[in-house]
Formats: C-alpha cells, structure tokens, sequence
C-alpha cells in the first residue's frame, strides 16, 4: 500500500507537465488566449483610427503611450517566466526570512492546519526539484512560485489601475474644462463693445476675489484664501476672462480674437500623453514602498496620505498664482483704462518652472492609482480579513482618501493646471494649429539644407540664417503677430 502512494506521488508532477497534457485542452487554452489578446489589440486599433479621423494626434499619442505600457507589461511578464527556475534555485539561509515581514510568521500548528486546508495535491505540486533543490542544502527559495505569481499579478493589476485612473480623470477634467466655452463664446460674442472708461482696481471683480485686501501685508491670509478656493470655486468666470486676456495681450496681440479655450484643451490633451505613462522614477518608488511594508508600521496607511498632501499642495499654489497676478496690479495700479490686463511670468511657479506642476500631478495620479490596485489585488488575493490587509480601521481611510483625490484632482486641480500654466513666460507650440506645426516644421527642415548646401558650396561662408532652427523661430514670431490660429 506503501508503495501504491509513492507511486502515485512521483506521479503526480509528471502528469501536470505538457507533454502529458491532452493536446484539446493545449489548443483550446492557446485559442482563448490569442482570441483575447486580438480582441484588445483590435480594439485599441479601432480607438485610434477613431482618434486618427477626429485629428486627435494627442490622444493618438496617449494611446500609443499605453501601448507601451502595455508591452513593457508583456516584456516583465516575459522575464518573470524566464527567470522562474532561476530565482527558485537561487537559495537562501532560513533565518534571512525572518526580517521584514509583512505578516508575523505562522507557529507550526497553524502552518499544519493551513497545508491540510489547501489539500494534498497543493503540497504535493510543491515538491517539485526545484524545491528540493534548496531543501538538500538545508536552505530555502529565494521567492517561492506563489509569491511570484503573486507579485506578477501586483505589476500588470498596478499599471492598468494607473492608466484607467489617469484616464477617467483626464475625461472629467475635460469636462469641466470645456464647461468654459460658453465663457469663450460669451467673450467673442461682445468683443469690441468693452469700454475705455478709468475703472478704480477694486471694481474689477477679477480683484475683489483674489486680492481681498490682503498682500504682502498678511501673506498667511492670502495662502490661506488660496486653500480654500480650490474647493468650492476653482475657477470663476473673472479668473478666466482675466488670463485669457493676458495670454492673448502677451503672446497673440495681433490677434485679439484668438480662440484661448481651444488652445487649452489641445496643451491639456499633450500633456495627458506625459501624465498616462509610467516613468521608470515611479518604479523605484514602488520598489520602495513594497520595502517599507513592514508588519507593525502600517506603511500603506502613512504613504496614502503623500499624495493629497502634494494635491493640496499644488492646488494651493495654483490659485496663489491667481492671487499674485491679482496683487501686482491691485499693488501698482489705483485706476485701469479699460480692461484689466495681467502679466504672466515664470517667476509666479516652484523653480521658475511651470512644467513641474505636471510632474507632480503624474506622481499624485500614480500614487493613487497604487495605492488603489495595491487594495483591491490584496482583497482578491488574500482576502479581507488578511493581516497584509492591515487593520480595518486604518482601510477605510485609504479608500476615502483615494476617492477624494480622484475627485479633487478632476474637478478642481486638473483645471487649474490647465489655465494657470498658461500664465508662464512662454507659449506651447499647441498655440498653432496642426497644419500650420507641420508647415512649420517642413520649413525649417528645407531651409536647414539649404543653409547646409550654401555653406558647402561657399567654402564653409553663411549667407541668410544661421541654421534651420533660426527660421523656425522668425516664422513662429511673424505667426504669432499675425497669423495665430482662427476658429
């Protein structure tokens, strides 16, 4: 009878390999696979002849970032199968186990009561070579396969979280950016019946809301005025009035009806293709907080509070933006002729630089998003009543705080990027139209040869522009005088 089990026991991982597989079930699991990953493949392609036909080349672009994505996916999937056995062979002393636990370890009878819930068949399939590979050595695997498997599962569960995150947050804040347009129309449709009349600062209701009184004389006031509106009026129709015209006074005075809210939503969309990829600086963040997960400090509970701290962080310091375009005229002007024009300058923005704005947004969009996927990957793999889960009490916290964020940084951050980025120093080149981005382009490329072959065939002389590049700049400075885009 003895010798019946251990037949049956060295049995039992033979018959789990392919060739002693029935070919039906080979064929049938490949047929669902490959039908699936067309399914997707053909669907993104569908989007983005969509987005093609619509002259969408942003989001075109954001799409063949997730492709990316996705194919980086692919490849870490790869890897992780190559390198199984490798990593199940590298093994390791037992007592480096013992740091840095997630979970307290099992004592012997609740490990016994465990294997015998799982079954025979479970721990048979454990027994494999690989495994008495490192226990011959009195060692263990350096990661067993179910952690593996687990931690595959994690990676591609975190990036698709991370890009329908992004995504949805780019569509609501797009929704709230175009709630606008009736600003835009309402602008064009009175344009040139604005009055010349000397109007006292504080009647600008651009200056009653921001400025309240309150400068360099009590500059905690004005922060603290700054917090606030982010959450109950973002952006109102004087704030968008007054930066549209100061855009349009610094950088298209020849052409005073210049459609500024289209202009946005096509600076909006190329940045979305920056915020919906996953840098390789937000790997090793993840690397780091999958360190610090260590039982006892309820690391994921701390780490969720990062990314609304930074949200209101930025949030503040764009509607302080606001609040100094205000201050500078209310401080250097009683009275304005006219209408209320403001100045835009780098100098308003952390390190001179509004681009950081949107790296910090690409942070806060992936940190909820891991901090999201991390929940519920543990809840379908562990279950709730896990001790990886941590405590219920400090669960509860995270989801809200992930939903406020989401919610936050859709209707109220987003927009204001979007807006208060454009009081910079300098434009995007969105402010062209696509046809004429291309006709740029093509210019400086011909007038580069050209400038080449005129030095070639003058012995090294220049004659006209220096380079292709100093054309580029002229042409865009004759289109910003006088050629900006129409509606």
């Amino acid at each position: 009878m003895e010798g019946g089990v251990s037949g049956e026991t060295d049995a039992m991982p033979e018959a789990d390999a392919l060739e002693f597989t029935p070919t039906w079930i080979v064929a049938g699991v490949c047929s669902l696979i490959v039908v699936i990953s067309l399914a997707v493949e053909r669907f993104l392609h569908y989007i983005g002849k969509t987005l093609k036909k619509k002259n969408q080349k942003a989001l075109f672009e954001a799409l063949l970032k997730v492709k990316e994505e996705l194919m980086l996916l692919g490849f870490i999937s790869l890897l992780l199968t190559v390198s199984q056995g490798v990593i199940q062979r590298t093994c390791i002393p037992p007592s480096w186990t013992n740091y840095m636990l997630p979970c307290k370890k099992m004592d012997a009878h609740t490990v016994t009561a465990k294997v015998l819930a799982l079954g025979v068949r479970r721990l048979l399939s454990e027994r494999g070579p690989r495994s008495e590979h490192c226990q011959n050595k009195g060692k263990v695997p350096l990661l067993s396969p179910d952690a593996l498997h687990q931690l595959h599962i994690f990676i591609f569960v975190l990036a698709i979280t991370h890009v329908i995150l992004s995504a949805v947050t780019m569509f609501l804040g797009g929704e709230k950016i175009r709630q606008w347009k009736r600003w835009e129309d309402e602008i064009e449709k009175n344009a040139g019946t604005g009055s010349k009349k000397l109007t006292h600062v504080q009647q600008f209701e651009f200056i009653r809301e921001n400025f309240n009184g309150v400068g360099k004389e009590s500059m905690i006031l004005s922060w603290m005025h700054s917090f606030a509106k982010q959450f109950y009026a973002s952006v109102t129709k004087s704030d968008y009035t007054t930066m549209r015209l100061g855009f349009i006074m610094t950088h298209c005075r020849g052409n005073p009806k210049f459609h500024f809210h289209r202009y946005m939503v096509r600076a909006l969309e190329a940045d979305f293709k920056k915020v919906v990829g996953i840098r390789w600086y937000l790997w090793i963040f993840v690397v780091i907080f999958m360190l610090l997960n260590v039982n006892g400090l309820h690391t994921y509970f701390w780490i969720s509070f990062i990314p609304l701290i930074l949200l209101l962080a930025v949030g503040t310091k764009l509607e302080h933006v606001i609040a100094q375009l205000a201050h500078e005229v209310a401080e250097k002007h009683s009275a304005i002729e006219g209408d209320l024009v403001v100045n835009p300058s780098d100098e308003h923005f952390w390190c001179a630089r509004p681009r950081v704005i949107l790296y910090l947004i690409h942070f806060i969009l992936f940190q909820n998003a891991f901090e999201i996927a991390l929940f519920f990957w543990m809840l379908t793999t562990y279950g709730f009543n896990s001790c990886i889960m941590d405590h219920v009490p400090l669960i509860v916290p995270r989801l809200v705080i992930g939903v406020v964020i989401q919610l936050l940084c859709s209707y109220s951050t987003l927009p204001l990027y979007a807006i208060v980025t454009q009081m910079g120093t300098f434009f995007k080149k969105e402010i062209f139209d696509e046809h004429i981005q291309q006709g740029l382009v093509g210019w400086a490329q011909k007038a580069k040869r050209r400038t080449e072959s005129i030095k070639d065939g003058a012995g090294g002389g220049t004659h006209g522009p220096s380079s292709g590049l100093e054309m580029l700049r002229r042409a865009a400075a004759a289109i910003q005088g006088s050629r900006a885009p129409q509606r």
